[in-house]
């Protein structure tokens, strides 16, 4: 049998480049050999907390220079990287947790890096996205990953109205201070009758799945003010491919309160009115909006 670890030794590791590091989102056991090895190899490691990572490279035994790169300084901090790259050396970038660059800081530094015609080679690992959606169910085998929404209500809920038509399922990351108030912004914007997995702390001690309705969702969370404690994965079931006769069924209404009102407006009265999706609903007002009706 060939041992994992002389597997992971015997890859390619060019220098210059730059290495996109995945790290464990909670449990430290997660991290993959190659991982281990390759932050070994390289000269230094950017991170985007180097508190947090040291802690990391503690447990493992590997010691190796720590550089700041995090969404305040990244830009700045990309040209140091260049710099050091320039001059022959392999880097590693992690972020706090998971893949950088999703909804990570760690995409501008890719920039950087690629264009001044250096390497970018990606260290796959553990994802929060994937592990939330490899335990949803088969509603969510197409996704759309939204990440964090807007924290000003007006911006969210605009954020959700473009969002709420699509087919596919829906993947957020929300903290744990407005996950509340994020569920109930989507039961309201995207209706009560979708699907949806609330994963909390995954990979951690205290991790918890639950599947509900939407329209559950809120109860749920605050039933229990531990259910409100760590950090979220949100997957929500897409709208569906609406029929012909779902989208137009309503058009006398909906253009009717057209006339009268503003699109949002006249969706939350269609919805009242008719019981009908949201989803649907809106995407037919914007249709009878920009077109007209019978166009």
């Amino acid at each position: 049998m060939i041992d994992p670890l002389t597997l992971a030794e015997n890859q390619h590791y060019p220098a210059p480049a730059l290495y996109v590091m995945a790290t464990p989102i909670g449990n430290f056991a997660d991290i993959t050999l190659r991982a281990l090895h390759v932050l070994a190899l390289v000269d230094r490691i950017a991170a985007e907390d180097t508190r947090h990572t040291a802690q990391l490279l503690a447990r493992y035994r590997i010691t190796r220079p720590l550089l700041a790169v995090h969404q305040h300084n990244e830009c700045e901090a990309a040209q140091r990287v260049v710099d050091f790259l320039r001059a022959g050396e392999r880097i590693a970038y992690v972020s706090d947790a998971g893949t950088p660059g999703i909804s990570d800081p760690g995409a501008r530094l890719v920039d950087a890096v690629r264009n001044a015609g250096l390497d970018v080679v990606p260290i796959p690992g553990v994802s929060a996205v994937t592990a939330a959606l490899s335990v949803t169910g088969d509603w969510a085998g197409t996704f759309t990953f939204a990440g964090f929404l807007p924290t000003k209500p007006k911006q969210r809920t605009a954020r959700l109205q473009a969002l709420a038509s699509r087919e596919e399922a829906l993947v957020f990351y929300e903290a744990p201070h407005r996950a509340l108030e994020t569920v109930r912004a989507l039961a309201e914007t995207l209706g009560p009758s979708r699907r949806m997995l609330i994963a909390r702390e995954i990979t951690k001690l205290h991790e918890s799945l639950h599947q509900c309705m939407l329209a559950e969702g809120p109860a749920w969370l605050a039933a229990d003010p531990n259910r409100l404690r760590g950090e979220f994965v949100l997957v929500v079931e897409g709208a569906g491919a609406p029929t012909q006769s779902d989208a137009h069924q309503h058009d006398a209404i909906l253009t009717a309160l057209l006339d009268e009102v503003p699109v949002s407006t006249a969706v939350k009265l269609a919805v009242a009115l008719t019981s009908a999706s949201r989803s649907v609903l809106y995407a037919r007002a914007l249709e009878l909006k920009k077109n007209g009706p019978g166009r």
